[in-house]
C-alpha cells in the first residue's frame, strides 16, 4: 500500500510541478509563441516524459520501463492529428495565436480528468471482462486499415455538429474580451469565444481518445503505466503544438507508419494469446513500434524535403477591442 502511494504520489508531484512552472512562470503572461520556443518547451516535457520511465523501470522493472516507453510514443504520436484538428478549431473560430495557448494549457487540466476516468473505466472493464481486450485489438487493426485508404476528414472538424451544438447551447459573444473565458454583459453572464474553443477542444481531446485509449490498453493493462504514459504525451502534445501547427504537411507519410503500428499492436494480442502463448518481450514490443514511426518520419521529412514551412490554419482576424 506505501508503495502505491509512494508511486503515485510522485507521478502527481510531476504534474502539479510542471502545471506550476507552465501557468505561474512560463506562461504568466500572454503572447504568440514562436517555433524556436515551442520546440525548446516540447523537447523538455519529453524529456521529464521519458526520464519518468526510470522510475517506473526503479519501482516495476525494465519490462514495465518499456511498456511505459511504447505507450509514451505510442500515444505522442497518435495525438499529432488532434493538433490539426486544433488548428481548425481556432482558424474556426478566429482565435489569436497569443491567446492560443491560453486555452490548450487550461485544456490540459481538462484532458487529464477525462483521460483519468477514462482509462480507470477502462482499467475496470477489462478487469472483469479480459475478452474486451479482443474488441479493442479488433479496432486497432480496424482503424489501422481504415486511416490507410480513408479519405482525409480532417477539415471537417470546425464544421462539424460538436461546434455548432456547443454554439447553439452555449451564450457566445461575438467578439474576444481580452483573454477572458466569461464576462458579464449588462447584467446578464457570457461566455467568450475563448472559452467555446476550450470546449470544443476538449471534445475533440475525448473523440481522438477513443483510438488512443484502446491503443494503450493492448499494450498492458497496468493502470499506472497507461495513466502516466497517457497524461506525459499529452502535456509534452501541448507544448508542441505551435511547432507542429507549421510543419504538419511535413509528416503527410507518418500515418502510414502509425497504421502499421496500430495493426501491430492490435494483432499482437491475438497472436500472443491464440499462436505464441506467451508474452511478447516489452523490449521487442518497444524496438518495433520505435522502428516503424522513425521510418515513417524519416521517410515523410525525405519527401516533403522542399517544402516550406507553413500554418495550417488560416490568419485569425484583428482581435477587436472589447
Amino acid at each position: 500500500m506505501a508503495h502505491a502511494v509512494t508511486m503515485w504520489g510522485v507521478f502527481a508531484g510531476v504534474i502539479a510541478a510542471l502545471m506550476a512552472l507552465d501557468l505561474g512562470i512560463l506562461h504568466k503572461k500572454n503572447h504568440v509563441i514562436g517555433i524556436r520556443e515551442s520546440l525548446t518547451y516540447s523537447a523538455g516535457y519529453i524529456l521529464v516524459g521519458t526520464a519518468f520511465g526510470f522510475w517506473v523501470w526503479y519501482q516495476m522493472g525494465r519490462a514495465a520501463a518499456a511498456l511505459y516507453w511504447t505507450g509514451f510514443i505510442v500515444e505522442k504520436t497518435l495525438s499529432i492529428d488532434n493538433i490539426f484538428a486544433i488548428s481548425l478549431v481556432f482558424a474556426a473560430l478566429s482565435i489569436p495565436r497569443k491567446h492560443q495557448y491560453r486555452v490548450l494549457i487550461w485544456g490540459i487540466l481538462a484532458a487529464i480528468l477525462l483521460r483519468g476516468v477514462m482509462i480507470g473505466l477502462g482499467s475496470q472493464i477489462v478487469s472483469d471482462f479480459h475478452w474486451v481486450l479482443y474488441l479493442f485489438s479488433a479496432f486497432l487493426i480496424f482503424t489501422g486499415v481504415n486511416m490507410v485508404f480513408a479519405e482525409e476528414e480532417a477539415e471537417e472538424v470546425p464544421k462539424n455538429k460538436v461546434l455548432h451544438f456547443c454554439k447553439k447551447y452555449m451564450r457566445v459573444t461575438e467578439k474576444l474580451h481580452d483573454d477572458k473565458f466569461a464576462v458579464v454583459l449588462k447584467g446578464k453572464f457570457w461566455f467568450t469565444p475563448l472559452m467555446l474553443a476550450l470546449v470544443v477542444v476538449n471534445i475533440v481531446d475525448v473523440i481522438f481518445a477513443v483510438d488512443s485509449v484502446p491503443a494503450i490498453f493492448a499494450l498492458t493493462t497496468n493502470t499506472y503505466i497507461v495513466l502516466t504514459s497517457n497524461i506525459f504525451a499529452i502535456l509534452g502534445l501541448r507544448a508542441l503544438y505551435f511547432a507542429l501547427d507549421a510543419m504538419l504537411h511535413r509528416f503527410e507519410y507518418l500515418k502510414y507508419a502509425l497504421a502499421a503500428v496500430l495493426i501491430f499492436i492490435g494483432g499482437k494480442i491475438f497472436y500472443v494469446d491464440f499462436v505464441l502463448h506467451h508474452p511478447l518481450p516489452p523490449v521487442l514490443s518497444l524496438g518495433i513500434t520505435a522502428a516503424l514511426l522513425a521510418t515513417g518520419v524519416v521517410y515523410s521529412l525525405y519527401r516533403t524535403r522542399h517544402e516550406p514551412i507553413r500554418r495550417h490554419s488560416k490568419k485569425p482576424k484583428k482581435e477587436p477591442k472589447s
